[in-house]
């Protein structure tokens, strides 16, 4: 099977703030995403995705995102072969966190990647 090609969207071009019609999905493990995520992020962990796609609104611009881009590129290639069209986070929450950008606890203090 041919797989649609996945985008790649270095962190200088991903939004920083999200809504309905701009989604950053977190792939990562609870116990990763309670450590530190980017605020307003959703938080569907790898394992789960398929079970949850009707959580994904196909209709949003999406970006997916793990810790440094490998999980979250497995999951953006089966987004995009069930008619999805994501982008890739290259570098991950790490590059996230590099490029000086919050990272936060779902208590809303500071996280850590």
């Amino acid at each position: 099977m041919d797989h649609a090609e996945v985008p790649q969207a270095d962190i200088a071009d991903v939004p920083t703030s999200f809504d309905d019609s701009v989604v950053l999905l977190d792939v990562r493990e609870d116990d990763e995403w309670a450590r530190g995520h980017a605020p307003g992020a959703r938080h569907i962990p790898m394992g789960e995705v398929p079970a949850r796609l009707a959580e994904i609104d196909a209709g949003a611009r999406l970006y997916v995102i793990c810790q440094a881009g490998g999980r979250s590129q497995r999951v953006a290639q089966y987004l995009a072969d069930n008619g999805y069209a994501p982008i890739n986070v290259s570098g991950g929450m790490l590059a996230w966190a590099g490029a000086g950008r919050p990272v936060v606890t779902d208590a809303g203090g500071a996280g850590t990647v």
